[in-house]
């Protein structure tokens, strides 16, 4: 099956080529990167939490929600079906029983592997026509322009 999605942006899409070219980029990356995970039944972002407590188990909810750079619904959501899948645990922290903490089941655990594997085919997939120095170029723009963006949107709204 060929790719007939257009690279031209939309003419109100004129003015800002690069933020629709960013557009088109994520959305193609992230619908690949969806496949990838329905194999390991996870959904976009669950990944991202047992990253983070793959490197760290026994986080709260409130870090993951920080490191992960994700919402506290989509989070919340998340931490839920994970949890009901058995891949985790969350149980009220012994000093503030408000507080959840979140722990690795041996299934969750497990899917470091696979999760590792997929990030290292979804960079082949991506970088596949790229020589070192754009891939470099590349990482160091995209890091440039997303903060750009944070810092912008920390900022209050100009009256």
């Amino acid at each position: 099956m060929s790719d007939t999605t257009s690279t031209d942006p939309p003419k109100t899409a004129g003015e800002g080529p690069l933020s629709y070219a960013i557009f088109q980029l994520a959305r193609t990356h992230r619908a690949h990167a969806a496949a990838m995970l329905r194999t390991m039944n996870l959904h976009p972002g669950q990944e991202l939490l047992l990253m983070q407590l793959f490197d760290q188990d026994g986080q709260t909810q409130a870090e993951l929600l920080e490191r992960a750079g994700l919402d506290h619904s989509t989070v919340s959501k998340s931490l839920r079906r994970m949890q009901e899948a058995g891949l985790l645990t969350r149980e009220p922290a012994a000093h503030d029983r408000r507080v959840m903490v979140v722990h690795l089941t041996d299934a969750g655990r497990a899917l470091e592997g696979p999760i590792a594997d997929m990030w290292r085919i979804l960079e082949q997939i991506s970088v596949r026509d790229l020589a070192p120095e754009q891939i470099q170029d590349f990482t160091a723009c995209a890091n440039i322009i997303a903060a750009s963006v944070r810092e912008h949107s920390r900022k209050p709204p100009a009256e």
